[in-house]
């Protein structure tokens, strides 16, 4: 037998990090995924040939993201017998840059190992490789439709403007040092700090204005600032968004962000994106069109 499963990549159009303290946050499938499929052998002998073989085929990440996958897949296999036959993974998401890749992951192969309704045991696999997470990345990659989504609440689907991101552009600013879980528990320790307060206070008030059909550029400013204020934008991103600015777009980093090193993936507008592709090719990594949501 022959099972296969897509799990999108999410982008957070307002959140990042408030959501963790109870603000609100959306959050909408991206048109990247990851496509797992299993085939499943139907050798039942013990033997070498029989167990689980992994593929790793598209944007790949190296033995440290083909670990990560065994690892859920361990995690699958709990009080269960071992799964026999060849797990091959086609991906199209930037791993480990704010695109929601591990939970992504987690999704596909739970879907393709277990069936595709088993929710709740992907959700412990969830809170077992990414602890501390906010369950937005999971809300929207489960669902795979826009939700507004605030922590202990059920996720609501949300009606955006079909064209919010039009001419929208995905930009690659490299791989941050820190882990997203790392970089959680770092906010968490300040979040006493009223600067710290503030920041999260600002991205809550992005997400309503989005929901209220505020002018997404002008909400991406102030959603922007207060990321920096947070700590989480690299210098070499906040020269690359203020450039994006002073050009009449706008830019946010997606996800955790970085202390150090790349800051991830950056979501940058412009009604025309031919006038920020300099300033984008100059300072990242590669750049993808966003062509819908």
């Amino acid at each position: 037998m022959k099972y296969s499963s897509v799990a999108p990549g999410k982008i957070i159009l307002s959140g990042e990090y408030a959501v963790v303290f109870g603000y609100p946050g959306i959050a909408v499938p991206a048109p990247l995924a990851m496509q797992v499929t299993f085939e499943e052998s139907n050798s039942r002998l013990e033997t070498r040939d029989s167990q689980l073989r992994l593929k790793w085929l598209g944007i790949s990440g190296g033995e440290a993201w083909e670990d990560y996958a065994r690892r859920i897949i361990l995690h699958l296999e709990r009080d269960r017998a071992p799964f026999r036959g060849t797990v091959t993974i086609r991906n199209r998401l930037l791993l480990g840059k704010g695109m929601g890749s591990s939970t992504a992951l987690v999704i596909g192969l739970t879907r393709v190992l277990l069936g595709s309704q088993k929710r709740a045991e992907a959700l412990a696999v969830e809170d077992l490789m990414n602890p501390g997470h906010s369950g937005i990345d999971f809300a929207v990659i489960w669902e795979e439709k826009p939700l507004y989504f605030r922590k202990g609440q059920p996720p609501q689907t949300i009606t955006l403007p079909k064209d919010i991101l039009r001419g929208a552009l995905l930009v690659d600013t490299g791989t941050p040092k820190e882990a997203t879980p790392e970089l959680v528990a770092w906010a968490q320790e300040r979040s006493e700090d009223p600067r710290i307060k503030q920041a999260l206070i600002t991205i809550g008030k992005c997400t309503d204005r989005l929901r209220k059909g505020e002018d997404i550029r002008t909400v991406f400013r102030d959603h922007h600032k207060a990321q920096v204020a947070l700590g989480v934008v690299p210098a070499l991103v906040q020269t690359m968004i203020k450039e994006i600015e002073r050009l009449g777009g706008a830019a946010k980093v997606l996800g955790a962000g970085a202390r150090t090193g790349g800051g991830g993936t950056v979501l940058a507008l412009h009604k025309n994106t031919d006038l920020i592709l300099p300033v984008i090719r100059k300072h990242a990594r590669g750049v993808l069109p966003l062509l819908s949501v």
